[in-house]
């Protein structure tokens, strides 16, 4: 009989390896810096030549507990999310998450299945206002504690409590706390991703730091003044009427352009002046067709315009065109000439829409004072309550964000990251964004089940954890909107994703190996019988193995039968996973047709236990789908 070793057929149930893929990264850009699978640094320092830094003085961005810190990107998570389908909404069909957790164990654990994936983060992490919640890691232990926390381990211990300002780590409590969570997060944007950070004064400094020197000081963008209220209270100096929202990228050079939706007000700008293009193009407002002082000098922008008296006309410096598109807006009749003493000034025509008949849309401003804190406080009131959830952000504020960096891409489909959910306005701002521009945007929110307090309104309305009042917010803007297309025609709704998927942070649902225990010998060696956790259903297990293998959590497989038995099939056959126990080698030959008779890459996965210890079994499985397909990846959980 054919030996064979199960451990390496094992699927990996840990999330992604941060250093190894980053080990992986720098191989391939310095091959040469690596001997005997190790960096060779001095190599290295070779290979960059000038632009290392050896000097003993230089800028250096550091806190107490720094190194901690980084080390906890590199710690797996051995946990798992699973479905909650009765807390869902559209549970089959929807493409949006919700998910129940502590947003580190989340974020490492979507590194696999949404690596380059997400189009756009919004955060509005806490402040560090001494009051606020701040997340204490316990570095290498954070699932253990995020379970004691939601109260699913009977164990002492408190793991997330307010930072005050008397701490004598007041700031380092926090940089510990966000620069992991930025780090990874920085790993989940698409190549022109973008990260908006909402933040107040008690740590911008801090926050422009360690995104500098995660995203790259050539990776900042813009920051963002929000004017939060209309007007000042009782501050002792000034009037404290703003925020920021910091604006990065993964990549700089890959932005495109941005321009927002203009508003009514800007709208009524262009109702001035028309022409004989009003039917196609609507009516125009005139621009300069002379730069400013500010414009650098370019040759190829100074050449004469001849006026309608036949003058030609020099700019006084020179034109924001070039002479070929200038050119072809006067035979358009697209300029505008004013006479101007002896001369004349020149404007362009900027019509109301473009050649295609789109609206136009415009720059958007660094500063935000359209919209207030108030607006968010009504809007959830109206929603779910008076006093159940204080000073959310309006989802106006977060939607304005969402055109600015999603409305460029094809289709409007780009996945939208929070993972301080909180009340979930940004699940709010991205239903309604694409409500108003037919967009097929997907959100997936994180927030952790922090406990309300039995004195507040929120508890008395029946909300035990922010996450059960963000949960319902959603629900409701769903209702809303379906509420909203009640009575249409179905030519006129938008075929729109309604629902939300709900997944939950647990352990694992596979018993991992504890060599740590030899008093409790038997125990362990009976995981080599039964590794399934008795409590895990088979959804849970087949979300475990999406997730750390590396798919989306909205891939819908197809089921098929086998003889009573069900096989999960995904890409139309390309991964193909049975969780039943028992099987026989005329079963998996018949599962194996299911497959592709192809040499592109494919995967299959079996519970251990399918093969109830007869190794001949595995051996044979192995050989029947390498006969289907010779890169098959054989996999066994």
């Amino acid at each position: 009989m054919a030996k064979i070793d199960k451990e390496e057929l094992r699927v990996n149930l840990k999330s992604l390896d941060i250093k190894k893929q980053n080990l992986e990264r720098l191989k391939e850009i310095f091959p040469a810096a690596f001997s005997e699978g190790k960096v060779d640094f001095k190599k290295l320092e070779q290979l960059l030549g000038e632009d290392v830094e050896k000097g003993i003085e230089r800028y250096n961005f550091t806190w107490p507990g720094k190194s901690n810190a980084i080390k906890e990107i590199s710690a797996p998570s051995l946990g798992t999310l699973k479905p909650v389908r009765d807390e869902s909404v559209n549970f089959d069909d929807t493409e949006n998450l919700f998910i129940e957790a502590d947003n580190l164990e989340a974020l490492k654990l979507l590194q696999k299945s949404y690596l380059g994936k997400i189009k756009m983060i919004y955060i509005d992490p806490p402040y560090n206002t001494g009051k606020d919640f701040v997340y204490k890691d316990n570095f290498g232990e954070t699932l253990k504690d995020y379970l004691e926390f939601t109260q699913q381990k009977d164990e002492d211990g408190k793991v997330f409590t307010t930072n005050p300002d008397s701490a004598g780590r007041f700031h380092s409590n926090w940089l510990n706390m966000i620069y992991p969570r930025l780090y990874l997060a920085r790993n989940l944007l698409t190549d022109d991703g973008l990260i908006f950070v909402s933040i107040d004064d008690n740590e911008f400094i801090n926050l422009k730091r360690v995104c500098d020197e995660i995203f790259g000081e050539a990776n900042f963008v813009d920051t963002i003044v929000w004017k939060k209220r209309y007007q000042g209270a009782k501050e002792k100096y000034h009037a404290a009427i703003h925020e920021y929202i910091l604006i990065y990228a993964k990549n700089k050079i890959n932005l495109p352009e941005f321009f927002i939706t203009m508003t009514d007000e800007f709208i009524g700008k262009y109702f001035r002046l028309k022409d004989e293009k009003v039917l196609q193009r609507g009516p125009y407002r005139t621009q300069p067709l002379e730069a400013g002082a500010s414009m650098d000098a370019r040759p190829n922008l100074i050449y004469p315009i001849t006026g309608p008296n036949g003058q030609e006309i020099m700019p006084k410096k020179q034109w924001i065109w070039d002479k070929t598109r200038t050119y072809e807006a006067l035979k358009n009749n697209e300029l505008d000439f004013t006479k101007n003493g002896d001369g004349w000034s020149v404007r362009f025509k900027q019509y109301l829409k473009d050649e295609n008949g789109e609206m136009r849309r415009t720059k958007p401003f660094s500063i935000i004072d359209f919209c207030f804190t108030q607006d968010g406080t009504k809007e959830i009131n109206a929603l779910i309550g008076d006093n159940v959830f204080n000073f959310p952000k309006p989802s106006k504020l977060i939607k304005h964000l969402l055109d600015m960096a999603t409305h460029e891409t094809k289709e409007k489909s780009d996945i939208i990251l929070d993972f301080f959910a909180g009340s979930s306005s940004t699940a709010q701002a991205v239903l309604d964004l694409n409500q108003v521009d037919g967009g097929n945007r997907r959100f997936i929110m994180v927030q952790l089940p922090e406990q309300t307090s039995k004195k507040s309104e929120a508890y008395q309305a029946g909300y035990q954890s922010i996450a059960d009042i963000a949960k319902e917010r959603i629900r409701r803007v769903i209702a809303n909107i379906k509420k909203a297309s009640d009575g249409k025609l179905e030519l006129d709704k938008k075929k729109q994703d309604l629902g939300f998927k709900v997944f939950k942070l647990d352990k694992s649902s596979f018993k991992a190996w504890d060599g740590t225990d030899p008093d409790n010998l038997d125990a362990q060696l009976q995981l080599g019988v039964d590794r399934v956790d008795a409590r895990s259903t088979d959804e849970d297990i087949l979300y475990e193995i999406m997730l750390k293998d590396g798919f989306m959590l909205t891939e819908k497989p197809e089921i098929k039968t086998i003889d009573g038995k069900k096989v999960y099939s995904f890409g139309d056959g390309f991964l193909l996973v049975c969780l039943e126990k028992n099987l026989n080698k005329e079963f998996i030959k018949q599962m194996a047709e299911l497959m592709p008779k192809t040499e592109s890459d494919a995967t299959v996965i079996f519970l251990d236990e399918g093969f109830h210890d007869n190794d001949q079994l595995l051996v044979n499985a192995v050989e029947i789908f390498k006969s289907r397909n010779e890169k098959i990846n054989f996999r066994i959980v």
